[in-house]
């Protein structure tokens, strides 16, 4: 069976980037609180200090992203009770969350930059909250890029 990579591989990566960038944008928007505050603080820093990094982030993780998203995947593609990802991971989303930050978890714990690794660090403890408030929105992507056929 074909993965999610794999699927994915069969369309245009940059208009996946960018939608990708573009439900971080908005899910990071929508926050409110003062857990809110403080991570469109974060989210701000990271793009003062390079324009185009959440693009490139995008990018340089979409491959892991969709490996650790793959085993609920496939598990989904041979469910014939549910016709979309995002009503899928509704009920796995904590499991889905945890296999997503494993990925960013390692990413920061290896980085060189003292800035990045600090943000992450300040806001990781709200980040599976998040995390589980964005995966109807990934759902929508990889339904929309590698729908159940």
């Amino acid at each position: 069976m074909t993965t999610l990579t794999e699927r994915l591989e069969t369309v245009d990566r940059q208009e996946v980037i960018d939608d990708t960038a573009q439900l971080i944008d908005d899910e990071v928007a929508s926050k409110s609180g003062l857990s809110g505050m403080a991570l469109k603080g974060g989210y701000r820093v990271v793009k003062k200090v390079k324009p185009n990094m959440i693009e490139s982030a995008v990018d340089n993780l979409l491959d892991d992203f969709s490996e650790a998203l793959d085993p609920l995947y496939q598990d989904f593609l041979q469910d014939d009770d549910v016709d979309t990802f995002e009503t899928y991971l509704q009920d796995y989303d904590d499991r889905a969350a945890n296999d997503l930050l494993s990925i960013t978890d390692e990413r920061a714990e290896n980085s060189d930059h003292r800035l990045l690794k600090k943000t992450y660090n300040k806001l990781r403890g709200q980040a599976e909250k998040h995390v589980r408030q964005a995966l109807p929105g990934v759902g929508r992507l990889i339904d929309e890029h590698a729908p159940k056929e």
